[in-house]
């Protein structure tokens, strides 16, 4: 997947365009059957599929104090984005002129950047200043942009549509389980290792260190099973999301123990999928009582990581 992170004319480079417009942060089940209606409708054609969105959340800009935290950053969503098929991303600032554009406008850009066989959207899409460009406006006027619109339908659980924000008040509250079911994979961070303690591995657990930026939905503190990808290779996994009261002074963080691997990777970009929880987040009374429970939590992953093999 190629990605573009200025408007580019991809309709000099490429032929039978079908784009993808939503800002599909996490990359849910919804969001994926969008996608892979792009993708089918450019193979059909053969074409190339396009996913046209942002590299912040439109909120940012028109409402910070409203902004949600993001389920995933642009890592992550390059990642699924890649896997489902998607032949190039453009992802571009949103900016105040940007939120100018009026519904018209916005049409004109995609006309003139990409040519569009076929546009694709959810159902809740909206473009143009104050979102005045709707679904029915796509469908109604995109044969004057020379495209043709495709809404799809919004996947239900529970009767209800799911949505980001349905799968942030899940994260929040540590339904990890139906998270995992809205969003079609386990639950993921896709960041870079930063320096920690270096504590872990005095103990016997050398940890992944990641931060957890403010900005970020994560889980409640505690351990959890997960699985690790890194340079192309899966391994097993034990995460903790917390302060380490152990041991005084920490920030909040995500640490990370690999089992079966050795190697320097700070610096380096890892995925954490997150699999299932073992226990909440515990002060013991010394490192031997801390070090046992770790044992514990290597025995009760088990079953998680025998799911992945």
């Amino acid at each position: 997947m190629k990605i573009y992170s200025k408007l580019t004319a991809l309709s000099k480079e490429y032929q039978n365009i079908v784009v993808a417009l939503g800002m599909f942060d996490g990359v849910h089940i919804g969001h994926q059957s969008i996608i892979r209606r792009a993708v089918e409708l450019a193979r059909a054609i053969d074409g190339t599929a396009v996913v046209f969105t942002f590299s912040n959340h439109p909120m940012s800009v028109i409402a910070p104090i409203a902004l949600p935290k993001q389920i995933g950053n642009n890592l992550l969503r390059q990642r699924r984005l890649a896997e489902i098929g998607v032949d190039a991303l453009v992802s571009i600032p949103f900016t105040k002129d940007f939120a100018a554009k009026s519904p018209e406008e916005f049409l004109a850009m995609l006309k003139s950047y990409f040519a569009p066989r076929y546009v694709v959207t959810g159902p809740n899409y909206t473009f143009g200043a104050k979102g005045k460009g709707t679904q029915r406006q796509l469908l109604r006027e995109g044969k004057d942009y020379g495209f043709t619109a495709e809404v799809c339908q919004a996947i239900l659980r529970d009767g209800r549509p799911v949505s980001s924000t349905r799968i942030r008040a899940l994260l929040d509250l540590g339904n990890l389980a139906e998270a995992n079911d809205f969003l079609g994979y386990p639950f993921t961070v896709v960041d870079r290792v930063i320096h920690g303690d270096k504590r872990g591995r005095t103990l016997g657990f050398p940890t992944a260190n990641l931060a957890i930026p403010d900005e970020r939905v994560m889980l409640p503190n505690g351990v959890y099973a997960c699985e690790v990808v890194y340079d192309g290779k899966h391994y097993a996994g034990l995460a903790n999301i917390g302060t380490n009261p152990t041991f005084e002074g920490c920030n909040r963080r995500l640490e990370v123990n690999i089992q079966q691997f050795n190697q320097n990777i700070y610096d380096k970009v890892i995925e954490v999928r997150f699999l299932g929880k073992l226990r909440e987040e515990k002060k013991f009374n010394g490192i031997d009582a801390l070090v046992a429970q770790m044992h514990r939590d290597k025995e009760n992953a088990q079953s998680y990581w025998r799911a992945i093999e």
